[in-house]
């Protein structure tokens, strides 16, 4: 995810453990029996033009969960909660996530609370049935504060505990500033990883997006064992732009996914994988939805 899927999430373009939020439908067993979706992000423009018929071409390539990035004014993708819901039933599809802003003005530290609209925003969610409400940005303006930072991580915690009353977990998703910026020589993200509470809230790694921060998806996995339940698969290589990197097939790229997925299962982890492509290098978006799909179940992975 990006500064441009930042933009779509927030203007709507057009204590539990893992497996208790999953609960017995969406528990996976040892081996390779977890949750496998796409983020329809991948297929934005589709999603944009024809969300009912998009999804019906997910479906019939065998897709069973998707996560959403179009929340806006209490709608996805222009639908209520329950009209998306009853959409998504009637296509076999299950929307496990979804990508919403949470930001700074969401939480009244004077009231201890958090505003109406992302009350809203949990309440949506598990109208339309998620496990995970899942923040794909973190402002810069708490970026620039360590005890600015260190107490948004608090919040997170609380964000955390509010979608717990929901049956589901508060998520993170994470760019690449997340590795390249810092405070008194440690990362964000290893500053977030021994802040947040993992009973409470998931850091949904993007295996692609941390490479334009500096990092390498293996050493982050091999640095937090079990911490990674919830896994957005994306593979990337390099654009040729500034030692740039955009995403790609997985399997095709420099990630080395599959290896990545291999060590996140060893140490209890990828109970839910969500395949992610932003860029598509002549092909359509709906051809690398496919083609994903294709290439994850040859993996093994339902």
């Amino acid at each position: 995810m990006n500064c441009n899927r930042r933009t779509f999430v927030k203007t709507g373009a057009l204590a539990l453990t893992g497996t208790a939020v999953l609960g017995n439908t969406f528990c996976a067993a040892p081996g390779r029996t977890g949750i496998t979706g796409l983020q329809l992000y991948s297929i934005r423009d589709d999603m944009a033009k024809d969300p009912e018929g998009s999804l019906t071409r997910l479906a019939e390539m065998g897709y069973k969960y998707v996560e959403h990035a179009n929340y806006s004014d209490r709608k996805f993708y222009g639908y209520a909660p329950a009209e998306f819901k009853k959409l998504l039933d009637g296509k076999g599809l299950n929307m496990i996530s979804g990508h919403v802003e949470f930001v700074r003005s969401d939480w009244d530290v004077a009231a201890g609370d958090f505003s109406e609209r992302w009350k809203h925003t949990v309440e949506d969610a598990a109208t339309c049935g998620q496990k995970y409400v899942v923040t794909p940005w973190l402002e810069e303006s708490i970026r620039r504060n360590y005890d600015d930072f260190m107490a948004f991580m608090d919040v997170y915690n609380k964000c955390g505990e509010l979608c717990n009353k929901w049956g589901m977990k508060f998520g993170y998703h994470n760019h690449d500033f997340e590795f390249s910026e810092k405070f008194n020589g440690e990362s964000l993200f290893d500053i977030m990883m021994r802040s947040i509470n993992p009973d409470l809230v998931v850091v949904q790694l993007d295996t692609g997006n941390l490479y334009n921060g500096g990092a390498v998806a293996k050493d982050v996995v091999d640095r937090y064992p079990g911490r990674f339940e919830f896994v957005h698969l994306k593979d990337v290589i390099r654009t040729g732009k500034d030692d740039q990197f955009e995403s790609t097939i997985i399997g095709e790229g420099v990630a080395d996914v599959r290896e990545v997925l291999s060590m996140i299962e060893e140490s209890g982890g990828a109970r839910v994988i969500i395949i992610e492509q932003e860029a598509y290098q002549g092909k359509t978006p709906m051809e690398c939805a496919r083609l994903n799909l294709e290439i994850i179940k040859k993996w093994g992975y339902k």
